[in-house]
């Protein structure tokens, strides 16, 4: 495939701005060939935006029934996600999915199961993947040089919301319309950096999430969430969209030191002897481990949401290994619908996650729900 017709679904503010980069040529291999949107003023926009040539359609099945695209890039709501997926696997159509993979994990592994099935390049939208910071912090867990994890500690309350951005949409911040809160909207990158940089996901989480505590909202603006592994390690994840300013600070300790990802820095506190090893010699009860620090060299961040279409372009073309793949999507997300399900029961909530209980319990809440569709 010489080049790559690109379908963009749902003009809002990340379906715009992936548009701009790609009608611009930014993409290598790739041209913006159409956009659907159920809003005819956007379309309209899209059209006075990037030429007549742009095919627009106001339904998905009408823009991948065209002819007119190879793949698709899904910008539209949360729960759509999985069956606009689903819909272009179906076709042969290729996927880039932004995040959230969907809402709820029972039906993101029906996605991951029709895309398992079908012969299409599918991705997400994880560009933080791209972060040279992670990349090295992955890296160095990787090859050993932590050690064994034993903790990791993540506030990331830098999100900080006004009620201005909630009252933007009528969607916004509500069960059914969006199907979540600080968790679901602001944090999945974050969610899955977690597990893909430590190669783990816990065996049980304990959450306590506060809804609408700092605003007029539905759901979860705060979240204070404990993680046990397989490997006895523990972990603690803390965010907010009601608190400035705020902090990131991801923490990662091994038994070979100590690693801090903050202010766009990565420092590693390196033991010159493992503690274990030190623990089992040491001849005084207060000596420590030898310990050198280091700020690592990283090099720049590029812009992660255009290499992250480059490489799925790429691997539409060429076959090169995906960044982001799709099926992965699912890790992240089920951190987050645990941590909901913990919170709603007020007890822990083990994984694999019981997925028809909280399947249950979203049910609820959306038919409680503000927001009628």
């Amino acid at each position: 495939m010489n080049r790559v017709r690109i379908g963009i679904v749902g003009i809002g503010n990340m379906g715009s701005s992936h548009a701009k980069y790609i009608s611009a040529g930014e993409v290598a291999g790739a041209e913006l060939a159409a956009v659907c949107d159920i809003s005819t003023d956007r379309l309209r926009w899209a059209k006075e935006q990037f030429g007549e040539t742009l095919q627009t359609f106001e339904t998905v099945d009408a823009m991948l029934d065209s002819g007119a695209v190879d793949a698709i890039l899904i910008c539209n709501l949360h729960f759509d996600h999985p069956g606009t997926s689903m819909k272009a696997f179906a076709r042969g159509i290729h996927v880039l999915c932004e995040k959230p993979a969907g809402v709820y994990t029972k039906q993101v592994r029906e996605m991951n199961e029709a895309a398992d099935a079908s012969d299409v390049r599918f991705a997400m939208m994880f560009n933080q993947r791209t972060n040279p910071l992670y990349i090295k912090l992955k890296d160095l867990i990787d090859s050993g040089e932590l050690g064994e994890i034993r903790r990791t500690n993540w506030i990331i309350t830098t999100w900080y919301r006004t009620q201005s951005y909630y009252d933007s949409g009528n969607w916004r911040a509500t069960w059914a319309g969006e199907g979540g809160g600080v968790l679901l909207n602001q944090c999945p990158h974050q969610l899955d950096l977690w597990q893909w940089t430590i190669g783990m996901l816990p065996t049980r989480v304990r959450a306590f999430c506060s809804f609408g505590k700092y605003r007029d909202i539905e759901v979860e603006d705060e979240v204070t969430a404990y993680v046990e592994y397989p490997n006895g390690a523990t972990g603690v994840f803390i965010t907010t969209t009601g608190e400035t300013p705020g902090t990131n600070r991801f923490e990662i300790t091994g038994d070979r030191g100590k690693i801090v990802i903050e202010d766009n820095k990565l420092t590693f506190w390196r033991l010159r002897v493992p503690e274990p090893e030190f623990n089992r010699t040491a001849k005084t009860g207060f000596g420590q481990p030898e310990c050198w620090k280091f700020d690592v060299p990283v090099g720049a961040a590029p812009n992660g949401h255009k290499a992250v279409t480059q490489n799925w372009v790429d691997s539409i073309r060429k076959g090169t290994p995906l960044v982001a793949p799709g099926q992965e999507g699912i890790r992240g997300l089920s951190l987050s619908n645990a941590m909901y399900l913990s919170a709603w029961t007020d007890d822990w909530a083990e994984l694999p996650l019981d997925e028809d209980r909280f399947h249950e319990l979203l049910q609820q809440r959306i038919a409680a729900s503000r927001f009628k569709k």
